[in-house]
């Protein structure tokens, strides 16, 4: 049986495997490092009773006022692990602590407008997407930002499709 628990500085040793498919964003360690040391609490980890990474998922608390949200940075399930319902309890932990230690409106996450099983899995989670986001993966394809939203977003109000695209460094500047 595999054991569910918080995503610790010794895994970033051991997770690497799990990254290993054409879909998966990988970054560099700091990347990792940083999330970890900031917001451990958002950071979940699967091992299998072989003690391998099964999974993981690693997110960050950001935004003003309104826009306050939990975001899923990266969620990664490995090839025998995936069907199970994996990504949907890590992230639904994430949401958990979005909502009730960040007071968070809404959880966000990014997706490649080419990844339909994954867009079908998050919208099965309750995610929809919120807007396109033009060249938003190494300038060339575009993404989803998808969002659920928390208890705090009564209505829904802030997860509402918008009708226009933007792009990557609009993005960035409304951050």
């Amino acid at each position: 049986m595999a054991t569910t628990r918080r995503f610790c500085a010794d895994d970033l040793f051991r997770f690497a495997p799990t990254n290993l498919d054409a879909l998966t964003e990988t970054y560099h360690l700091g990347f990792y490092a940083l999330y970890l040391s900031r917001w451990p609490d958002l950071a979940t980890l699967m091992e299998s009773p072989a003690g391998r990474v099964a999974a993981y998922v690693i997110g960050k608390a950001e935004g003003r006022g309104d826009e306050w949200r939990g975001h899923v940075s990266c969620v990664t399930v490995a090839p025998e692990h995936r069907r199970l319902g994996v990504a949907s309890a890590l992230c639904a932990d994430l949401e958990r602590v979005s909502e009730r230690t960040y007071r968070g409106f809404f959880v966000d996450l990014f997706v490649r407008t080419s990844n339909t099983v994954a867009i079908t899995m998050y919208r099965k989670m309750g995610y929809d997407v919120y807007r396109r986001v033009l060249r938003y993966y190494e300038g060339e394809e575009d993404g989803f930002d998808m969002r659920k939203p928390l208890a705090r977003d009564v209505g829904g109000a802030r997860c509402r499709p918008l009708e226009r695209p933007v792009t990557a460094k609009q993005l960035a500047e409304s951050r």
